[in-house]
């Protein structure tokens, strides 16, 4: 795909409809099927990530020399963790012979970690070897029926892997107990985890440091999924940079189980005045619209830890350099181990426009207002990442115009992002 090019425009008022939430449709969908209902969720997400859980789930997969299935999850983080722990405690479909399941993904996917799940589901009695290079994806699994019992992990591991163990735990003969060591980072999404498992029937547990999931089986359950609280954060970075505007952003739950929800308190230091609005009730989703509304009330610096909203960063400090807010952003760790490595990536593409973002152990980015000579090709590289796509696209209305290189990446949790954007960019 051609780079993407995006001139600034002023708009006034504009409702985008936002995608469903991959990270609540993914559990859904893997709790959905642990569970033997017969009807999905309502408002699945389109998304890559979604699309490939879906094929997964469906059976409709490849198959190698050995006649055994082959599961592609492309860059599909969520679906190569989540899909680890499900394809280990289910035996093959009704009718088939026993046989190995392979899952595999991009190049990019076999080069993240994924040896702790697979020691822990080991340690449950689950039947996992590596394909290849020890402790990285493909993974050779053979499903089958697992006791259950007690698991310690490291709590800064990605919550990923903890909710992975956590979703199969209901249907382990004895349980789950999971004892999570040191600082727990990305709790919001073990939270959304454990109240989704609740909702289909499931009785779990989250005292201190440990996590308890009693063996009560799930319970086939209507479900419908709210929308993406990450991705409106795109359209709160739109309005902080653009004077005058207006977003109306319907499909978002006042109650929701996303972190990502934080996105309302940081925003109201760039200039952004968020609150919902009710709508009629149709019986099919929330019966309110949030509001966005440019304030211009920017604060002079940001101090924060977004140890609970590492997804948010990107959107944030970019934001925060087109508004020159001067920034301390602590707690993101985990951004070494996304799709790229976010610190990296966020540094590098910044230095082309002209900011000179620093770094701190790994985990924290502050900016104090330095300045470096612009390139001469500031075209923005996305390093396959759909966040830095996403989170760099508005910074037109600042710099007057940018190019996106790879603009295909926000498929990933996106896929109709430009279309919306060019409804105000047109």
């Amino acid at each position: 795909m051609e780079p993407k090019t995006l001139k600034k425009r002023l708009f006034k008022a504009l409702t985008i409809h936002l995608p469903a939430s991959k990270s609540i449709s993914n559990r859904a969908l893997i709790i959905n099927a642990l569970s033997g209902a017969g009807v999905m969720p309502q408002n699945v997400s389109d998304c890559d990530d979604t699309r490939v859980m879906l094929r997964a789930l469906a059976g409709q997969n490849a198959r190698d020399g050995q006649g055994r299935e082959v599961i592609d999850i492309m860059a599909a983080g969520t679906a190569m963790r989540f899909l680890t722990a499900y394809l280990s405690v289910t035996p093959p479909r009704e009718g088939e012979a026993p046989s190995a399941r392979i899952i595999t993904g991009t190049e990019r996917m076999q080069n993240r970690p994924i040896g702790l799940l697979v020691e822990a589901l080991r340690h449950l009695g689950a039947d996992i070897g590596y394909v290849g290079r020890e402790g990285f994806p493909p993974l050779c699994i053979q499903g089958r029926r697992l006791e259950g019992g007690e698991v310690t992990l490291p709590g800064h591991l990605s919550s990923q892997y903890i909710s992975a163990m956590l979703m199969v735990g209901p249907i382990l003969e004895k349980g789950l107990t999971l004892h999570l060591e040191g600082e727990v980072v990305s709790r919001p999404y073990i939270d959304m985890t454990l109240a989704i498992m609740r909702s289909f029937g499931a009785e779990a547990t989250f005292v201190g440091s440990t996590l308890r999931v009693e063996p009560t089986g799930y319970k086939p359950i209507p479900y419908y999924i709210e929308n993406d609280w990450s991705a409106s954060s795109y359209w709160f970075e739109m309005v902080a940079l653009t004077p005058g505007s207006e977003i109306r952003l319907p499909g978002l739950f006042q109650e929701s189980l996303q972190g990502d929800q934080g996105v309302l308190d940081i925003f109201r230091h760039l200039g952004v005045e968020a609150s919902f609005e009710e709508l009629a009730a149709d019986g099919a989703g929330p019966a309110s619209v949030l509001v966005l509304r440019h304030t211009g009330r920017v604060a002079e610096r940001l101090d924060i830890d977004m140890l609970r909203v590492p997804d948010l960063a990107q959107t944030v400090v970019v934001t925060c350099c087109m508004l020159g807010v001067r920034f301390r952003i602590s707690g993101l760790q985990s951004l070494k181990i996304k799709e790229t490595d976010r610190i990296f990536a966020l540094r590098t593409e910044l230095a082309k426009l002209g900011y000179l973002v620093c770094e701190e152990d790994d985990s924290v980015l502050l900016w104090e207002g330095e300045r470096c000579e612009v390139a001469a090709d500031c075209s923005i590289d996305t390093y396959e990442d759909h966040r830095m796509a996403m989170a760099f696209a508005p910074c037109c209305q600042v710099l007057g115009k940018v190019v996106i290189n790879n603009p295909q990446v926000v498929s990933k949790s996106y896929p109709g992002y430009w279309t919306d954007l060019d409804t105000c960019l047109a």
